[in-house]
């Protein structure tokens, strides 16, 4: 019996060390978080395995990260699995049938990742560009003649509609003068011309009569406005003028009509043909309601080329990202009660085996040291 006793004492006793020494061990991987000094001596292990090795621990793992766990090879497998493309390609799909059936606007939409009043920063970009391109455009092209500046199918649909600009010039004189609005023109003119000649004003007058006059004067008027060679005459006169301002410089022709004038009409003209902040204001599924089947048709097609792209570039992108750096700045910027939480939260399980298997086997040899001692009395 007092054997007995002796190797169940023995046991206990190599129990509660062996578990004591083992659950020690595991506390001394995080504790204590700083090291402690006596007299100024600092005591051996202190500070614990984990907060004395934390920025080799840290960049260990940003190694075994990048070399072991999220590899430019383990990604790219991942980018062309077909089940991750058949995912990422419902996904385009729903969100762009989201944003092309939107009720919101241009402006509306984008305001939601903090840009306002796209419609008008655009316009403004725009017109800026409009004028730093006219005055680079001006500064290479000041000097050079308008004939060589400006295409030649430009000048050929130019010269080819003065002689149906003589013609209107022509018809709408002698609907002017045809007209009441003419004909008392036609009178102020006559009363104006007799009125600086007096004496033969009189006598003209005192002859024929104003309105007679008029009526005289008008008819050979319209006849003239009327003949083949008027509107040959005038034909001529605006191709003369036409090829005088066909040598022009381009500096003559902005000396001439100003440059505001020019780039005014130049901005007019690109305003209307992109009105932006016309579009910006309009709802998304009207803006692009014609184009919804294409743009849902292109989705697998858009989600196969980024994949590609990405995957044909992830070497040089896992480079540019750093990754092991930002690993290791992440575990550096944990405090050690989180490392140690973090470390427990996955392995408190395993922690508790070890230490019980640290009592087991301390009671295993307090039974052999217990059966020695009977042995050796």
């Amino acid at each position: 019996m007092e054997g007995l006793l002796v190797v169940l004492f023995m046991t206990v006793i190599g129990a509660v060390i062996g578990g004591f020494t083992n659950s020690l061990a595991i506390k001394m991987l995080f504790r204590p978080y700083n090291p402690i000094y006596v007299f100024g001596k600092k005591l051996p292990f202190t500070p614990g395995l984990i907060p004395k090795r934390r920025d080799e621990l840290a960049n260990q793992l940003g190694k075994m990260v990048v070399e072991h766990l999220l590899t430019p090879e383990s990604i790219k497998h991942k980018l062309l699995d077909p089940q991750f493309k058949d995912a990422l390609e419902k996904w385009a799909r729903d969100e762009l049938d989201k944003f092309l059936t939107s009720k919101s606007s241009v402006n509306e939409f984008v305001n939601k990742f903090g840009i306002e009043d796209v419609g008008g920063k655009t316009e403004e970009k725009l017109i800026r560009l409009v004028e730093s391109k006219y005055i680079d455009w001006m500064i290479s092209l000041q000097e050079n003649k308008l004939k060589v500046v400006l295409p030649p199918h430009f000048q050929e649909n130019v010269s080819s509609k003065i002689p149906i600009l003589a013609s209107y010039i022509t018809e709408k004189g002698e609907e002017y003068f045809a007209s009441e609005e003419g004909k008392q023109r036609l009178g102020i003119m006559i009363d104006d011309f007799f009125a600086s000649r007096k004496m033969l004003g009189n006598m003209v007058q005192m002859f024929l009569g104003q309105q007679s006059l008029i009526d005289k004067i008008q008819p050979e008027i319209l006849k003239f406005i009327n003949s083949p060679g008027t509107s040959n005459l005038l034909t001529q006169l605006i191709e003369k003028e036409w090829d005088k301002i066909q040598e022009w410089t381009v500096g003559d022709l902005e000396e001439r009509v100003g440059r505001d004038v020019i780039l005014s009409g130049i901005k007019s003209s690109v305003l209307k043909v992109f009105p932006i902040k016309e579009y910006a204001n309009k709802p998304i599924h009207e803006l692009l309601g014609l184009y919804n089947t294409a743009i849902m048709s292109s989705a697998p097609k858009l989600v196969d080329i980024s994949l590609t792209l990405i995957s044909n570039r992830i070497d040089e992108m896992m480079r540019v990202l750093r990754v092991e750096e930002i690993v290791k700045q992440q575990v550096e910027s944990f405090s050690v009660e989180r490392l140690e939480e973090m470390v427990l939260s996955i392995s408190r399980r395993e922690f508790k085996m070890i230490t019980f298997l640290g009592a087991f086997l301390g009671g295993l040899i307090g039974v052999i040291q217990g059966l020695i001692v009977l042995f050796i009395n």
